[in-house]
């Protein structure tokens, strides 16, 4: 009993004696340090879903490209890579409008029948427009 036991634990320390770092096992870090600018942020918006427009409510599906939407905002985000931001958006040319950083399709209701103008804005952490899309619709 006493050689099975010695057995064993000398086979456990051996084993962790040749365990293998993460690096070796999965890889390299999937992060890898720019060696230029990165890309220009794009925005790419796909037209109002028509099924949701003829019962009154705009759902506008977008992405961001060379851009991640999230929740983080100020002036020392600017320095994080890859780059990061989120939208703006405006109605009608308003003289307001939101901010959504939840990389969600924009849903908007209410509107009263006739054309509408919607303005989607990627931006950077700190608002400042990178890229723009406006999308004109027609409630019924």
């Amino acid at each position: 009993m006493r050689v099975a036991l010695l057995v064993i634990a000398f086979a456990l320390c051996a084993c962790s004696a040749f365990a293998q770092t993460a690096r070796a096992i999965r890889g390299p870090a999937g992060v890898v340090p720019l060696s230029s600018e990165e890309p220009l942020a794009k925005i790419i918006i796909d037209p109002p879903v028509a099924d949701w427009l003829a019962q009154g409510m705009v759902v506008i599906q977008y992405r961001a490209e060379n851009l991640r939407i999230v929740q983080v905002f100020g002036p020392k985000a600017l320095d994080v890579s890859p780059r990061i931001g989120h939208i703006h958006g405006t109605v009608d040319d308003a003289a307001w409008h939101w901010a959504d950083a939840s990389g969600e399709p924009v849903i908007i209701t209410r509107l009263p029948a006739g054309p509408h103008k919607v303005l989607i804005e990627l931006v950077n952490a700190n608002h400042q427009t990178l890229d723009h899309g406006v999308v004109n619709l027609v409630i019924p």
